[in-house]
């Protein structure tokens, strides 16, 4: 493992950070009682004000963190405007978290539709039916709304709407953060200038 001897960093390969959170969701899964792929994740309007609410990591590699949403939401414009987010995952079973920022790109075509399929019909429609972010006049209208769009499709397939699909946040910094006793945490931090690039890692105090 090459040491930069002025920094003394360790210079990962880029795998490195993605094995070590494959094992924490594992552990994750096992022991958090509710969703733990609940993530927050955050982002900035065009007033450079950040934005923070609650989605589902719903996928992850070596190239990033996957969720998907309505890209005309709140997030969605964000992202379109500043394609940047961050995200923290918070298992308080095992009393760790873990953190990652870095520039956000969409997933393909392909992996958005396979997502899309795969989730519950009454969501698909409601995917249609919900223009997520917008002022809601009545809970009427929501109601008609989905309605509408449940007898369009009727019994057949009901398609991803254009507007919604797939993110995939690349990170240039990745945290994990275990619980110590007398607030002595340890903190393990990743760092790397592109997506593309190697990993640097450092601890730090907490």
């Amino acid at each position: 493992m090459p040491m930069n001897a002025l920094t003394g960093r360790n210079h990962l390969p880029a795998h490195e950070p993605f094995a070590r959170f494959r094992e924490w969701m594992a552990e994750a899964e096992k022991h958090e009682i509710n969703d733990p792929n609940a993530m927050c994740l955050a982002t900035v309007d065009s007033d450079g004000l950040p934005n923070a609410r609650m989605v589902l990591l719903k996928g992850f590699d070596d190239d990033g963190f996957v969720f998907y949403t309505n890209g005309e939401s709140a997030k969605g414009r964000e992202i379109a405007a500043h394609s940047v987010a961050a995200g923290v995952l918070h298992w308080k079973s095992l009393r760790r978290q873990f953190r990652f920022r870095g520039p956000v790109e969409r997933v393909s075509e392909a992996e958005s539709d396979a997502y899309f399929a795969s989730r519950p019909r009454d969501s698909r429609i409601g995917a249609w039916a919900s223009q997520q972010s917008r002022p809601l006049e009545s809970r009427f209208a929501l109601e008609k709304a989905v309605a509408v769009h449940a007898a369009r499709f009727n019994i057949g397939h009901v398609p991803r709407p254009p507007h919604w699909g797939g993110y995939r946040v690349r990170p240039v910094e990745i945290e994990f953060w275990t619980d110590k006793p007398f607030r002595l945490h340890e903190r393990l931090r990743y760092t790397r200038e592109a997506p593309e690039g190697e990993w640097a890692s450092e601890a730090l105090y907490p």
